[in-house]
């Protein structure tokens, strides 16, 4: 049975998949089952920071000796390493780490120890905004998405775009009712095709919602270990986070692990009121793996490659001529062109697959998440082919 008639038969979900059946996958390169060769300039929407089939991780994961596993209720000498080395690098004076396996499972820690902490129970986010797939991060998420969902939180309001001074009187005038636990954001809005705000409108942002005793939760899931030239989003704007949420390249793709960060003052305040428990939460293989790819990303320097190439792709795509006046979103190595045009984004993918290149479409924009580690040869190839495709 072909692969996309068993996909139909047995696999549920209502996204359809691409005509792209993968084999295997190395470096900034997927092979599908004919031994085809793509140029990945998604790295699984973020996830494959450095590179497929990594060999410092491989070689990790290749020597692990640990334990097969290991009940959330005992103590796990490396648990305390990785909320130690996350304490070190993470923004402000975000300390303490809850252990999640993902994305979604950290939104949702976040908006408990919010409740928790400020003892509301209202939401406030980005109209459009995209944080998780289960009916607490569904909720915070695009109306859309919300009014498909019979049974998502109550009190979750959104203020759209664009992200300025008319924006933040609508977020004061929420903010000022003292009833929103937090406000929640990723820092550079990479589900809504690379959104950058200014940095006037986040250290405003961050000022309601401390006048206002509202939370302010970052969601650095996607923006999170060297995405945009920073280690953290967050750090572009001079704002300190009350939480962070994180996952996706924390592993770089080889484990699935997230973890969702808060100060010791929160933490203290909440500990008897919250009750985090997640039986695969740090799998002790998932901490290994990510112990090593954080250590990695700091000891090479990947991010100066990540501000090196930021320029390549700044420059190519600007010399481009697309067939409609697009306008190029670029910090680090989040990059999305805004064409305009949902049905010429599409398109565009669909001949690059064709071509041997990968990326992704978000709304009217096409969108490129490239390893933070890819060769600047590799890079502009990939960019040859975008090119003969428009």
């Amino acid at each position: 049975m072909a692969i996309r008639q068993s996909d139909k038969k047995y696999l549920a979900g209502s996204e359809e998949a691409l005509p792209l059946e993968i084999k295997n996958s190395k470096g900034s390169y997927i092979y599908d089952i004919n031994d085809k060769m793509y140029i990945d300039f998604l790295s699984g929407w973020c996830v494959g920071n450095v590179g497929w089939g990594n060999n410092v991780l491989k070689k990790a994961i290749q020597e692990y000796e640990g334990p097969a596993y290991v009940y959330p209720g005992l103590s796990y000498k490396p648990w305390e390493d990785l909320a130690q080395l996350l304490a070190e690098i993470s923004p402000g004076k975000l300390s303490k780490s809850f252990r999640t396996t993902g994305g979604s499972e950290s939104v949702d820690t976040a908006l408990q120890i919010a409740m928790a902490y400020t003892g509301r129970k209202r939401f406030l986010s980005l109209e459009n905004s995209y944080h998780g797939n289960i009916i607490s991060s569904l909720s915070i998420g695009s109306s859309e998405t919300v009014d498909k969902v019979n049974n998502h939180l109550q009190g979750c309001d959104r203020v759209g775009l664009p992200l300025d001074e008319k924006t933040l009187k609508k977020i004061e005038t929420s903010l000022k009712k003292k009833t929103v636990a937090a406000f929640i954001m990723e820092p550079v809005i990479c589900n809504m095709g690379v959104v950058i705000p200014e940095n006037k409108f986040m250290q405003d942002l961050e000022r309601l919602c401390r006048k206002y005793g509202t939370l302010m939760i970052i969601d650095e899931v996607a923006t999170g270990f060297g995405r945009t030239g920073k280690l953290f989003a967050s750090e572009h704007f001079g704002i300190e986070p009350d939480i962070m949420c994180i996952s996706k390249a924390i592993t770089g793709g080889y484990a699935g692990l997230g973890a969702t960060v808060t100060t010791e003052k929160i933490e203290k305040a909440v500990r008897d009121k919250v009750n985090i428990y997640s039986t695969y939460g740090w799998h002790p293989l998932s901490v290994h793996v990510a112990l090593t790819n954080i250590r990695h990303l700091k000891k090479n320097n990947i991010l100066e490659n990540v501000n090196y190439l930021s320029n390549i792709f700044s420059e190519a795509l600007s010399s481009m001529k697309f067939k409609s006046k697009e306008e190029i979103r670029i910090i680090g190595l989040a990059i999305a062109v805004d064409l305009g045009d949902s049905r010429y984004a599409e398109k565009i993918r669909k001949k690059c697959l064709k071509e041997g290149l990968l990326l992704g479409i978000q709304e009217k924009s096409i969108v490129l998440f490239p390893a933070l580690n890819m060769e600047e040869k590799t890079a502009r190839e990939g960019l040859g082919i975008l090119e003969k495709c428009l």
